[in-house]
């Protein structure tokens, strides 16, 4: 969003915010699509799905997940068989190398474990804040908001926040989400900016929050 979009726009409050949440709830089940059964399992997916789909992750990792289950496994099979386990995934390289990276870390600082906290996470290889913030919601149940680029949009579009960098939309959605949605608020945003609020073709048509939303694209499509 320009500096001038951002003048001329203005925020909602907690008050509003709470009519977009309540909307979103009714239409949407807060789940994850990634696959996992273990915090390693979830904090890998999440590595493995920059740039790319959760349903492609996830048909490597059902084969993957059969012969590897722990920090130590993921070492012993190496960065080439690795490599071609994930191959299918855009970025296998880099990405088997940030995975072997990061269970060698927790293998040697946290007896193969994952951690719960923040800081931690982020001193892994290969997790950012976005995928440390995932973990921790989804695997620890931390009421926090994992900012990527489907929430990053919705945020703007839906005047929830103006802010121009991921860390500082998070923090906004922080404040101005209530307390009883902060612990799902990651998915339905997400969820609602994956399938409605698209950013080529948003389907305003189709949009439970159609009468709420004052984005420019909903003008464009909508009377």
């Amino acid at each position: 969003m320009s500096e001038k979009q951002s003048e001329n726009v203005k925020l909602l409050d907690k008050r509003q915010a709470t009519k977009i949440y309540q909307v979103l709830s009714q239409h949407i089940q807060p789940k994850p699509e990634l696959q996992f059964r273990s915090a390693l399992d979830l904090l890998v997916a999440v590595v493995l799905s920059a740039q790319c789909t959760d349903k492609a992750v996830n048909a490597a990792t059902e084969k993957l997940w059969k012969h590897v289950r722990t920090a130590q496994d993921y070492l012993a099979l190496g960065q080439k068989k690795l490599e071609e386990a994930i191959h299918s995934i855009g970025l296998y390289r880099n990405k088997a190398k940030s995975v072997l990276g990061l269970c060698e870390k927790l293998v040697a600082e946290h007896g193969g474990e994952v951690p719960s906290t923040r800081e931690e996470l982020m001193a892994l290889p290969g997790v950012g804040r976005k995928t440390a913030n995932v973990v921790l919601n989804l695997w620890f149940k931390q009421p926090v908001i994992a900012v990527d680029t489907h929430i990053f949009r919705v945020a703007h579009r839906l005047r929830l926040s103006d802010k121009p960098t991921p860390e500082e939309v998070e923090l906004d959605l922080m404040q101005v989400t209530p307390k009883k949605y902060l612990l799902d608020a990651h998915h339905y945003l997400l969820l609602h900016g994956r399938y409605t609020c698209q950013a080529r073709t948003p389907q305003c048509g189709r949009c439970p929050l159609s009468k709420l939303c004052q984005c420019e694209e909903r003008k464009r499509v909508l009377p």
